[in-house]
């Protein structure tokens, strides 16, 4: 693998390392990336659309991201946007490489391969793993809001608040991860599309609650007929996790253009995108988390678990419409929120932002 020396620099592409007159100079790893990009293309203009491909490798961002990196690499190479020897601003389009390069062969007995495929599977991983976590943690919260909701009806004897609480907040849980999984895995396998855009990880968000949406429905309902005999209706499964899936994919994407690098304004776009698709999910007949837990109560009237308190803050004698519309946008703006927010977290980590 080539190194590239100029000025009083050396760009190790092996060991990843900018070395000035042998000392190395501190770089992030997006910000090492540009530099390796504007050095191979020496002369030639790099547009802002290549710098968003091949170094943000898709993940939106504003031009002051962009802006941003290059004036820190003005800082670390010692140059000056006003009279630049090394990197110089192509107005509205993008920047040139302009100092003389030197290619240097290093070592065979020092050259280190690169790694291929490895590092793309590792941080599809680790974004897919976050994203899970953080699906995990919206379900614990809604699953003590609808525990508590059940434990505050009248129970028979023998089943105490804290089971109700208990059981609701891990079946909550347990779902929540489940379908965090496959809408989170989805918008991080986004990152192996050819032209990474927004559109991608909305598709990816989507065919991943699909699939796990309609796997989990399928398996549930069977094993419902199976130990009891009897189905419990149209619990949430595949357009409902499509649906929501989808808006948690956009309300990354969103979140990240839109943000200007806030952590917290890139959560709370995607929360309002992922309350807008609770709030539509239940108004075209479908059902999420609360929906499904009210449904399963009333099919089977042995059931201890009765979520009418929820409508009874909104005037209705059950789990009516208006109840069902306000914990949908709820479930979604969570579930969106804090599947974006963990994998925002791990997005920083992994491109080594601080």
């Amino acid at each position: 693998m080539t190194n590239f020396r100029f000025d009083r620099f050396e760009l190790d592409m092996a060991d990843r390392q900018l070395k000035r007159e042998g000392v190395p100079v501190e770089l992030n790893a997006r910000y090492l990336d540009a530099l390796a990009l504007l050095v191979r293309e020496q002369g030639r203009l790099v547009s802002k659309d290549r710098f968003l491909d091949e170094v943000w490798r898709g993940v939106p961002v504003t031009d002051e991201a962009l802006t941003q990196c290059v004036k820190t690499l003005r800082k670390q190479l010692g140059d000056s946007a006003a009279n630049p020897r090394l990197i110089e601003t192509v107005p509205k389009h993008g920047y040139r490489f302009i100092a003389p390069i030197v290619d240097i062969e290093p070592p065979a007995a020092t050259a280190t391969p690169e790694p291929s495929g490895l590092q793309p599977w590792r941080r599809f991983l680790l974004l897919g793993g976050a994203g899970m976590v953080g699906a995990g943690m919206a379900g614990l919260i809604g699953g003590i809001f609808y525990g508590f909701a059940g434990a505050s009806q009248p129970l028979q004897p023998g089943m105490g608040a804290v089971s109700v609480l208990l059981v609701v907040t891990c079946l909550t849980i347990l779902v929540a991860l489940v379908g965090g999984a496959g809408v989170a895995f989805g918008i991080a396998a986004a990152d192996f599309a050819p032209a990474r855009r927004g559109h991608w990880s909305a598709a990816g968000g989507a065919i991943g609650g699909l699939v796990v949406g309609g796997m989990v429905k399928l398996l549930g309902l069977d094993a419902f007929n199976l130990l009891l005999g009897q189905s419990p209706g149209d619990i949430t499964g595949a357009a409902e996790g499509a649906v929501l899936g989808g808006a948690v994919g956009l309300g990354s994407w969103l979140g990240v253009r839109w943000a200007g690098g806030s952590l917290r304004r890139g959560v709370a776009v995607a929360a309002l995108v992922g309350a807008i698709a609770g709030v539509l999910i239940p108004l075209l007949g479908g059902r999420l988390m609360a929906g499904s837990l009210d449904l399963l109560a009333r099919r089977f009237p042995a059931s201890r678990l009765r979520l009418d308190q929820i409508g009874g803050l909104f005037g209705e004698a059950g789990f009516g419409p208006i109840a069902q519309l306000v914990t949908g946008a709820l479930e979604g703006g969570l579930f969106a929120a804090c599947i974006v927010g963990a994998m925002l977290l791990a997005r920083r980590d992994l491109d080594g932002r601080r």
